[in-house]
């Protein structure tokens, strides 16, 4: 019996198409595990999947800390979380976040099983400390929102207990590409920006209240998920790589070049209307976030394939614009 690939938040955003690529890369085996997703949009990314199991969040844990995979499991690639940033409920947040990733955490470490995890940006808040992924620097990051917060304690947890020498996390950056429509509000830009552009013929983007930063000039760094995908694959490949890392495109764009990108490759001309930006989330928008990539390229980590022209032409021309629309 071979030994399994555990992606948790399988049928999500990032763990589907995680998944996708490690069926073309010849593994069957995959033990998938998110909330029960037959009667959800969610469903539409695992259907096309090939994977051994498909077992609910709640219930993994609990038969992973009982032994029932004791011995069978390759790697772990715990993907799976609540990330709604304007989530307000913090105490559901750090069970679900951090409490739930310290478990999946601490029972990999004991078996010996190689395990990478989902962090976020969202650690960076304002990023007045910049956007450095060097382990002294987490003590002192603010995040904007308990998101972020959840995130950010769990790789505290993770430095605290001395364990960047066996545990992988990803800080991902503004990740936007195939499989993320079941995400709501909380799909990319990229995404809705296409159903405004293919529907109305323009796209939406909030106005800029700070004077250094024109409307739409806001800037983010935009990384395309086949990117983001490939590094975690490589981590896997190379286990001694151990650590905390950012996975960004190394580079922040302005919202007027997302949609410019997506006008081009929608074949459209461009048209974008600035709307106010709603009272709640002012206090914690980002204005600017770029990915600090030296720590990852010093690991030999591969770099971004995609600009964020690429990515969009990518996005749009093999996925959004076709009938399958996922991977």
């Amino acid at each position: 019996m071979s030994l399994m690939i555990v992606v948790t938040g399988g049928a999500g955003f990032i763990g589907s198409v995680l998944a996708w690529q490690l069926n073309a890369a010849g593994r069957r085996d995959l033990l998938l595990v998110d909330q029960r997703a037959e009667h959800s949009p969610k469903w539409a990314n695992v259907a096309p999947r090939a994977f051994e199991a498909y077992v609910e969040s709640d219930v993994f844990l609990d038969r992973l800390e009982r032994g029932a995979w004791n011995g069978r499991l390759d790697a772990i690639f715990h993907m799976g979380a609540c990330t709604d940033t304007t989530a307000r409920d913090a105490d559901y947040l750090r069970r679900n976040n951090s409490e739930y990733s310290e478990r999946v955490a601490r029972w990999a470490l004991d078996h010996k099983v190689y395990c990478a995890y989902a962090s976020s940006a969202a650690v960076y808040g304002h990023g007045e400390l910049g956007f450095s992924d060097d382990d002294a620097l987490a003590s002192r990051l603010t995040p904007l929102n308990p998101y972020g917060q959840s995130k950010l304690d769990f790789d505290r947890w993770v430095l605290r207990h001395g364990y960047t020498d066996r545990l992988v996390g990803f800080r991902f950056f503004n990740v936007y590409g195939p499989n993320e429509y079941h995400k709501g509000e909380m799909r990319s830009m990229a995404h809705k920006g296409f159903e405004q552009v293919m529907t109305t013929g323009a796209l939406r983007l909030f106005k800029s209240y700070r004077q250094d930063y024109p409307d739409g000039g806001q800037q983010r760094d935009f990384v395309y998920v086949k990117d983001i995908v490939e590094a975690m694959l490589w981590f896997h490949r190379h286990p001694g790589r151990a650590g905390i890392y950012n996975l960004g495109s190394g580079k922040a764009r302005s919202w007027n070049a997302l949609a410019e990108a997506l006008f081009a490759a929608c074949g459209k001309p461009a048209r974008i209307d600035y709307i106010e930006m709603p009272d709640a989330i002012k206090p914690q928008y980002q204005y600017f976030t770029e990915a600090d990539l030296r720590k990852l390229q010093a690991a030999g980590g591969p770099p971004p394939r995609y600009s964020l022209e690429q990515g969009v032409e990518d996005y749009v021309q093999r996925h959004l614009l076709t009938t399958s629309r996922g991977v």
